[in-house]
């Protein structure tokens, strides 16, 4: 790794950090831990930067679309709105840092952590597609393990256009990728891994992720304490696995399935 990388590794994190927390992306414990992921980008070197940069410019973009609206629609249910914190920042970007770490380990670039990284980035990058758009213009969703109609915001619910999403963020990463010269192999494992990525945290989500009740309401949510003002009670699912571990899994699946393609 040349000198000025490492000097300007956790300056340049801290100061894409600081830009995200003032635009309100990001809780103050997002932009800290956004700063490490970020210099580890840096200190790898400019494609990893620029990758993690556009991921996480047009992520935050796209969930800025009609976000009022969106609020009205799952506030009720969805456990975490706006701005993103340190959990939600290491969920959807540890596999991508450990990815950036590992390449500074190798004396030239390794595909296996190239195709790592950009796997899990692109199943991050699928799944908030897929949900912001899918909110925003699908309509009524359907649980994608029985096929019955749920409220959006639902985790584990799907939608013809939420799906066109996730093609569409997926593609954002793999042409990324392209642009960075990390060559089409990656890219298409990238583009695989982020769609399996998607779908891993639809399945978990339907299956294994905490639903909690509201009795004073009568619905199922993610908030242990509804917006009505009433605590809520465990339903199903198991009860330590929220919507950031699933979001976790599913970029280790994409990530290792992206992996495995592009070595």
């Amino acid at each position: 790794m040349s000198e000025w990388r490492l000097i300007a590794a956790l300056p340049a994190g801290a100061i894409v950090a600081l830009i995200a927390w003032r635009a309100r992306a990001l809780t103050p414990s997002g932009a800290v831990a956004a700063m490490v992921v970020g210099g580890l980008a840096v200190a790898a070197g400019w494609p990893w930067a620029v990758l993690l940069v556009v991921y996480f410019t047009s992520s935050a973009a796209v969930s800025r679309l009609g976000a009022a609206r969106k609020e009205k629609l799952t506030r009720s249910i969805v456990a975490k709105e706006g701005a993103r914190d340190a959990w939600q920042v290491t969920a959807n970007g540890f596999v991508f840092g450990v990815a950036a770490l590992g390449s500074l380990a190798t004396p030239y670039p390794e595909p296996g952590w190239l195709a790592l990284g950009a796997g899990a980035l692109a199943a991050s990058a699928a799944d908030t597609w897929a949900t912001e758009i899918g909110i925003m213009y699908g309509g009524t969703p359907r649980s994608i393990l029985h096929w019955r109609p749920v409220p959006a915001g639902t985790s584990g619910a799907v939608s013809l256009v939420g799906s066109g999403g996730a093609v569409l963020g997926a593609l954002a990463v793999g042409f990324v990728v392209l642009l960075v010269g990390w060559g089409i192999r990656i890219a298409a494992a990238a583009l695989v891994g982020g769609l399996a990525g998607a779908l891993v945290d639809s399945l978990l989500g339907a299956t294994v992720q905490s639903r909690l009740w509201c009795d004073r309401c009568g619905v199922q949510t993610e908030r242990e304490v509804h917006d009505c003002g009433r605590r809520t009670e465990p339903i199903r699912g198991i009860p330590w696995i929220d919507n950031d571990l699933v979001n976790f899994l599913a970029g280790i699946a994409g990530g290792l399935l992206s992996l495995v393609i592009g070595r």
